[in-house]
């Protein structure tokens, strides 16, 4: 599979954005109660990599989403397989999310958790498409914006696997 992969952004291009938002993101939230809310799976090394980028003091939840299904195209579907096993109402959450594709998943995630009442509710992502909404969705902090090609790496996966490379790159099936 390797083999099918041309490197769109490095390592270094990854650690360089990472520290910036993290920087921004402690600097828009110093002083407020945060809660930062990984979406699960793919998410586990950006967030990792983002909440050590902010010098403040932060809660960490996870909820598990799926809406792929093993391809390389959204199923449209969005389950939650995972909720948070915290509260957020009268605190500030941020999404952070890997990729915004369709925004059918965080459409759905971000009314689910306005109904909790949150004082705000911004997201974060590593990736940004544009080009393949299906609907609007407010995306607050991007890393990379990016064009329509099924990125692995990173956290990114194809059929939950590549998540490991330390780059994303482009899957030429």
């Amino acid at each position: 599979m390797r083999d099918r992969i041309t490197p769109l952004l490095t390592e270094a291009q990854i650690r360089t954005r990472v520290q910036e938002l993290g920087a921004q993101l402690t600097q828009d939230y110093a002083g407020k109660d945060l809660v930062v809310i990984g979406l699960l799976n793919g998410v586990f090394p950006f967030i990792a990599d983002l909440v050590r980028a902010m010098d403040m003091d932060l809660n960490i939840s996870f909820m598990q989403v799926a809406s792929y299904g093993g391809g390389t195209e959204s199923t449209g579907e969005v389950h939650i397989l995972k909720d948070l096993d915290r509260g957020i109402q009268g605190r500030h959450a941020l999404i952070v999310e890997d990729i915004v594709d369709t925004g059918l998943t965080l459409f759905k995630v971000g009314k689910l958790l306005r109904d909790r009442e949150p004082a705000s509710l911004k997201v974060c992502t590593l990736l940004d498409k544009p080009s393949r909404r299906k609907v609007q969705v407010p995306v607050d902090y991007v890393g990379f914006t990016i064009e329509d090609h099924f990125v692995v790496g990173y956290g990114l996966d194809l059929d939950d696997k590549l998540r490991n490379l330390p780059y994303v790159g482009v899957y030429h099936p």
